[in-house]
């Protein structure tokens, strides 16, 4: 598909989120309609390793807004994998990606719209807006930045999965560096800016105190050492 038409494409990943997902897709869909009434939109649901009825309702839900909704699934969970599959499916020219938890102040959507007609990547930081999360989640996040700060030397201040924009033309060149995990946004952002791509930050605020999808032991070494791993491959 072509990712040259002007317009946004909203891109989900999901695990498991059969609690949340008709609720926040019907939320999401609302504020898209009275964001951009005369603009193309579509937003893709890509779940990845969901066992429970997330597809099936997401499905549902495709077929009652169709064609502005779409959604697939991949049996392993990996949502590096599932953000390449959206971008390479990804009619639009712009792509936003949220979590299905909405943990993160939808107004990013309309900001991130705008600032892509002037850079390359947006950025939207937790760490200089305004979060409400657990306080080790908060502490490792600190300390990977910090990492990240001196060994790659790129000075943003988040690199989760939410709240990240891209002009998709653009990001679709850097897939081939991603990874099949979470550590996908730090390669792109990385050699985006390492090429000279304009890359922007802003704040965000984030109200998420759910557990973790994640095993942060796992995630921890995971992480950390994939970032030893690019330094090593910089120098």
């Amino acid at each position: 598909m072509t990712s040259t038409l002007p317009g946004l494409t909203v891109f989900c990943p999901v695990f498991n989120e059969e609690e949340i997902m008709e609720a926040n897709i019907r939320r999401l869909m609302a504020f898209l309609d009275a964001l951009t009434p005369a603009s193309p939109y579509e937003v893709i649901i890509g779940s990845n390793g969901s066992d429970d009825r997330t597809v099936e309702i997401a499905q549902s839900l495709a077929r009652e807004f169709a064609p502005r909704l779409t959604v697939f699934h991949l049996p392993e969970k990996g949502v590096g994998k599932a953000f390449a599959q959206g971008v390479e499916t990804a009619r639009y020219n712009k792509i936003v990606t949220v979590d299905m938890d909405l943990s993160i102040d939808m107004g990013f959507i309309p900001q991130a719209l705008e600032l892509l007609d002037q850079f390359d990547i947006v950025i939207g930081s937790k760490v200089t807006g305004d979060q409400k999360r657990p306080w080790i989640r908060k502490s490792v996040s600190n300390l990977f930045i910090q990492l990240a700060r001196v060994l790659l030397n790129i000075g943003f201040h988040d690199y989760s999965i939410a709240a990240k924009a891209y002009r998709t033309p653009v990001v679709k060149k850097y897939l081939p560096y991603a990874d099949d995990l979470t550590f996908y946004v730090v390669k792109i952002v990385y050699f985006a800016a390492r090429d000279g791509h304009r890359i922007t930050e802003v704040p965000v605020s984030c109200h998420d105190m759910r557990e973790s999808r994640f095993n942060l032991i796992h995630e921890g070494f995971y992480k950390f050492g994939n970032l030893f791993l690019l330094w090593v491959r910089k120098k």
